[in-house]
Parts: C-alpha cells; sequence; structure tokens
C-alpha cells in the first residue's frame, strides 16, 4: 500500500448530511497514511461522528451571516449564497497557512456549488476531487478556469452502497495518486511568459514564442477565445507569470460589443495587480467575433462582415466602438502604470485589418489610439511603428520592448 505521510487532504462537505460517506473516504485516505482535515459547511444541528476542523458557524461568518440567523430563516437560497462566499473567504487562507495539499468532496447540486465554489480560489496544481451528482451534464460553472476533476456519482451522494462504494473509491484513489505524483520538481525552472495569440496574430505570436523560448523563457499561449484570456489572468493572478506579452486584445471587443469571445470585465487587470511587465497590442480588437451568420443579432445588420469560416462570423468594430475601446485600455493600464508599454502596428492589427484586407479602416484604427493617448498616463509610452502586426519586423520590435520591460522589472 502506497503510503503519503506528512501530505493532507481537505474533506469539504455538508457533514450535518452526509458524516457516513465522508467517513468512509477519510478512512480510505488516513490507511494510506494521509492525513484529513474536515470543513464542514453543513447548516443543520447533528450528531455527526466526525470531528470537524472548520465548523459550519465560522463560514457562515465568513460569509457575513451567523449561522443562527440562517437556521433559524430556514431559506436555503440564503444558506447557500452565505457558505459559497463564506468557503471562497476561507479555503486560499487555511490553504495559505499549509493546511492541506489535496481537496475532496462530494455533493448533489448545492453541494456541488458551495465545494466548487471553494476549489476555484486555489491555485492550479493542487489536486481538486469533486464527486458530484451533475458531473455528467454542463459543469463550465463548476470547473471554472481551475484543473477541478469532477467524477459522476452515478447515483445520489446519500449513503453507502454498492455503488456508492466505487465511485467513493475511485475519488480517495485518484487524490491518492494525485498527491503522489505530485508536481514535477526541477532545478532548471525557468520563468513563465503569457502571449495572447488568434489565428490572425499566429506569425507574430509564434515567431516571439520561438525567440522567447530560445532566451531561456517558457511561454504559454493563450487563445483569444474568452475562456483564453479568462485562464491567462487566472494564471497571473495565482502568481504562476513573469510577463505577459499581450499582442492580441481581440476580447475586448467582444465584451464591448457583445461578441462569444469576451473574456470578461477583468481583462487586463492582471499583470497590473502584481506590476508584471506588460505589452499591449491592439491584436485583432477591430473584430468582434459571431457564430454562424444567421446568430449575428440583427441590430448589426449594415456593419462590415467577414465569413472566417462556417461557423465563424468576424464583425468589423466602428469609429465609436474603438474610442471606447482607447477609453477602456487607457482606465485599464492607469491602474497600476509600471511596467507597462503600448505598440501600435499602425499598417495594420490583423490579417483582414491589413491594406488589402476587409476590415482596413484607418479612421477606426486612429480613433481608438488618439483616445487611447489622450486617457493614458504619461509615464506609459506608445510606440507607434510603421509595420503589419504579422510582420517579422514587428515581432523584432515587440521583443526588444518586452525585454526592455523585463529588464526593468527585475
Amino acid at each position: 500500500m502506497v503510503t503519503k505521510n506528512g501530505k493532507t487532504v481537505l474533506l469539504i462537505g455538508a457533514m450535518d448530511v452526509k458524516s457516513d460517506e465522508y467517513g468512509y473516504v477519510k478512512t480510505l485516505l488516513e490507511g494510506t497514511g494521509l492525513k484529513t482535515v474536515i470543513m464542514n459547511f453543513g447548516t443543520y444541528k447533528s450528531q455527526s461522528n466526525l470531528q470537524s476542523d472548520i465548523h459550519g458557524r465560522d463560514i457562515a461568518l465568513a460569509g457575513g451571516v451567523p449561522i443562527d440567523e440562517i437556521r433559524e430563516k430556514k431559506d436555503r437560497a440564503l444558506a447557500m449564497r452565505v457558505m459559497c462566499d463564506g468557503v471562497r473567504e476561507l479555503t486560499p487562507k487555511v490553504f495559505s497557512k499549509g493546511t492541506f495539499d489535496g481537496i475532496l468532496g462530494m455533493g448533489g447540486s448545492g453541494g456541488t456549488s458551495i465545494i466548487s465554489a471553494a476549489m476555484q480560489t486555489l491555485p492550479i496544481g493542487v489536486p481538486k476531487v469533486l464527486v458530484s451528482t451533475i458531473a455528467s451534464g454542463n459543469t463550465s460553472a463548476y470547473v471554472g478556469l481551475k484543473d477541478i476533476t469532477m467524477i459522476p456519482s452515478i447515483v445520489d451522494v446519500a449513503g453507502i452502497n454498492k455503488i456508492s462504494k466505487i465511485i467513493y473509491r475511485q475519488a480517495a484513489g485518484a487524490m491518492i495518486g494525485m498527491l503522489d505524483i505530485g508536481l514535477e520538481e526541477t532545478s532548471d525552472d525557468k520563468p513563465i511568459i503569457a502571449a495572447s495569440m488568434f489565428g490572425q496574430t499566429t506569425p507574430c505570436v509564434t515567431r516571439c514564442a520561438e525567440k522567447l523560448k530560445n532566451d531561456g523563457y517558457e511561454v504559454l499561449i493563450f487563445h483569444g477565445s474568452g475562456t483564453g484570456g479568462k485562464t491567462m489572468e487566472t494564471m497571473v493572478n495565482d502568481g504562476l507569470i513573469a510577463g505577459v506579452l499581450d499582442i492580441t486584445t481581440t476580447e475586448w471587443a467582444d465584451e464591448l460589443v457583445g461578441g462569444v469571445f469576451s473574456a470578461g470585465p477583468d481583462r487586463l487587470d492582471g499583470p497590473g495587480k502584481f506590476n508584471l511587465p506588460h505589452l499591449i497590442v491592439p491584436g485583432c480588437i477591430e473584430m468582434v467575433n459571431f457564430g454562424a451568420p444567421e446568430t449575428v443579432p440583427k441590430k448589426f445588420k449594415d456593419r462590415t462582415f467577414y465569413q472566417s469560416k462556417p461557423t465563424v462570423t468576424l464583425m468589423r468594430t466602428s469609429i465609436n466602438e474603438n474610442k471606447k475601446m482607447g477609453e477602456i485600455f487607457a482606465e485599464k493600464i492607469n491602474k497600476a502604470p509600471q511596467n507597462k508599454a503600448v505598440l501600435i502596428p499602425t499598417k495594420g492589427w490583423s490579417v483582414v485589418g491589413a491594406a488589402d484586407g476587409p476590415f482596413h479602416n484607418p479612421e477606426a484604427d486612429k480613433a481608438f489610439l488618439d483616445v487611447l493617448k489622450d486617457n493614458l498616463d504619461s509615464s506609459v509610452p506608445v510606440y507607434e511603428e510603421d509595420m503589419h502586426i504579422n510582420d517579422d519586423s514587428f515581432s523584432d520590435k515587440a521583443l526588444q520592448l518586452f525585454a526592455e520591460l523585463m529588464k526593468k522589472a527585475s
């Protein structure tokens, strides 16, 4: 039997109604030499045989409402909201103290919501196993942008039986295996650079990535598909990134106009929180992404479109939309202007934005740049280069400026 002495699993769940199930998993884990810590977000008074280390009353207070008030009101929606807020507040604090190495939870729809809320606060690489009654459906709201392993419970998480034993043992085995293999430890860890890319900027980003790798960096490329930008910002917030080569900021066009590739209103915020080197290029912000032509809202019927694929319709951003993005970019950058620079390729921000492309519109491009410069903190340099974004010379300029930012930050 494999032993994991010294490592601890946080068991998170409603121990007031599922103590038998958690007791079974606790025994399995501790039988291998692992330790366990119990976080109990149950709101009912119970006679559980499991001794909680983090109690429902602590979680409720962290969520802003005393547990007695929750019990008195008997409002399930209130309880869910408070406990979700509470575990979001407490879980990262407990983890930061080195209290646990992995987290495992089991539940129905309500329990899954709370457990996943806790798991989403933890860095990528921390083992996360969630047995759920809803694991076979659309799990995007529960997994979010983190490496959460969801296991379908098959039967309800309600008791120990022939089927549930199989699932609980698999969940425990998954956690044991994750903790056993651990994270790869190397003595030559390279600084990680995040780069944003779209099909329309692939030549530029690929060339930059190759040169950065040759210079001793590890480069992670994130596709500007909404999820890509969110994931990049999340990894920045988790402290995994040393610098951001933001060649493709197109997701802001989708966020502003209502396209399908929005990364949300926090895009461009992450690097500033840590004063990371951040080179910002308006790559592909002249386009908004929709699905097939019939999915484009009718209010846009008079706009300029380009059908890049049968299921992808691009719409050219307007002068007013570009002005608004100029304001947004300036506002985002001004929150933390240190270690930032803006690089503008004046001959086009994408393949279709080049001089011979269907989205070529110098007036609209200029509207973005003028508003950006009018509102940008004077300490942030703006470089305008008479190049197209996919020219080799532009890649070289981006690498030069990024190297300067990295050197300054170090």
